[in-house]
């Protein structure tokens, strides 16, 4: 069983920390959770959480919240 994480498996890692972060985004700024999910997929954050080189994946959803700041 292959349990590395690679360019073609990273998709998985993502939604569940995109989850949490659009939650805190939401509660936080007082937009609705759609709004929240708009500015982190557009957000540099994201962008370089979804390249697995960047090892960004590493973090959890309050870290990568954090680096969004």
């Amino acid at each position: 069983m292959n349990l590395d994480v690679n360019q073609e498996n990273l998709y998985l890692f993502l939604p569940s920390k995109i989850s949490w972060m659009a939650r805190m985004l939401a509660k936080d700024k007082g937009v609705s959770l759609s709004e929240a999910i708009k500015t982190i997929y557009t957000s540099d954050t994201y962008r370089r959480l979804e390249t697995e080189n960047t090892k960004l994946w590493h973090l959890g959803p309050v870290a990568l919240y954090e680096d969004m700041g």
